[in-house]
């Protein structure tokens, strides 16, 4: 199943609360919360890059299944990190305490952070 496409942000569960344990200032916080995201994926066999355009923000990553890299996290700051594929619709890695979970089902990504016990969900549809 290829990850390749554009996904734009449906719904997303507990914004405020994981941003805010993450270190992100109100001020982005507040200005973040309601922008719909777009998500553009592109799948080259084990190859990822993923553009998240948020406003004016633009955070893109690349990384290979399997390989260590480094990785922008949403504060900016860069990260080691090691992306791991589960069957062919799962991508799981965890960076400096955060683990993610990207789980494409159909035309619907399903993205869920955790840390501690603060879990942030977003939900994306293919357009």
């Amino acid at each position: 199943m290829s990850f390749t496409g554009k996904y734009e942000l449906q719904s997303q569960e507990n914004f405020e609360p994981f941003m805010k344990a993450l270190g992100l200032p109100d001020d982005q916080i507040q200005k973040g919360k309601d922008i719909k995201s777009t998500t553009e994926i592109v799948q080259n066999g084990k190859k990822f890059k993923v553009t998240v355009t948020t406003g004016s923000k633009v955070l893109t990553n690349e990384f290979t299944i399997g390989e260590e890299c480094e990785i922008e996290m949403l504060t900016g700051e860069k990260a080691k990190a090691l992306v791991q594929m589960e069957g062919n619709n799962k991508l799981i890695t965890n960076v400096k305490g955060l683990k993610s979970i990207t789980e494409l089902n159909g035309d619907t990504i399903t993205h869920t952070m955790m840390m501690g016990d603060l879990t942030y969900k977003r939900i994306s549809k293919r357009v």
